[in-house]
Order: structure tokens, then sequence, then C-alpha cells
């Protein structure tokens, strides 16, 4: 005998529909969508509290801004390995700065400025982990 359909429950072999996927505007990294924002999913920015407080400053541009820079001083086509660009430091730790520099450049592909590449494959900045490369996308040039 089949189970009644009840208000709120999902029939048997559909799949829930979810919105479209989102990218943090702080720190580049998809936003996962939770049941909680099924109201104000429209007015979610940022993917947890953290990155709420941190928000993205004016250094943070100036850094996006300086990859960018680099990038074109490069080959076209070729790929600057993130933790050996050369980009000051603003003294804070090693750590951090890689961190930072990392947010950046996320935030470069979300626009479509830059490309994430490990392996010689493109990768999703929000997956990758270890070392990574990022290249211009051939329309930024």
């Amino acid at each position: 005998m089949a189970r009644p359909s009840t208000p709120g429950r999902q029939a048997a072999g559909r799949k829930r529909s979810t919105p479209p996927p989102k990218v943090c505007a702080s720190c580049g990294r998809s936003i996962e969508w939770r049941a909680k924002w099924a109201r104000s999913w429209d007015d979610v920015r940022y993917c947890s509290a953290t990155c709420r407080r941190r928000g993205v400053s004016a250094g943070d541009r100036d850094l996006e801004q300086l990859i960018v820079e680099m990038l074109r001083r490069r080959p076209r086509g070729a790929t600057a390995d993130l933790d050996d660009l050369d980009v000051p430091s603003g003294g804070t730790d090693a750590a951090a700065h890689r961190e930072q520099v990392r947010r950046a450049a996320r935030r470069l592909a979300d626009r479509g400025l830059v490309e994430w590449m490990q392996g010689g494959a493109p990768v999703d900045p929000s997956a990758a982990r270890g070392r990574v490369g990022i290249r211009l996308r051939a329309a930024s040039t």
C-alpha cells in the first residue's frame, strides 16, 4: 500500500530542487545551500560569520589588482604558482598571508579573470588543495 503524501514530505524518487549555487563575497568559496536560508537565499552573501565580519577591504582589492598585474607581465597562458607569487605580506605571518592571497585569487576566479590549475588541468578553487597555479583567462588579457 502506498504511503499517503503529507505536507512537507518529498515524494519518493523526486529530488528536492535547490537554488543555484553562490560564491562567498569574502573568501570566494562555494556557499552550501541550507534549508534555514530558504526564505532569505537572495540576501546571503557570506559563507560564515567570520567571512561576514572580515568582508572585503580596500587592501583586498589592491591585492587582487596586484595579482592580475603580475600575471599580465608573464607570457600568455603561463601559470604562476600561488605560493610563489611575490606579493608583499604587509606584516602578516606566512600562513595568514598565503590564505589572504588564495582568497583574492578565488574572488578573481569567481569574476572570471583567472583560472586555477592543478596538474595541468583546471580545478574548482573551492575544492583545490595543496599547490595550485593560476593564469589569466584568455578573454581577460
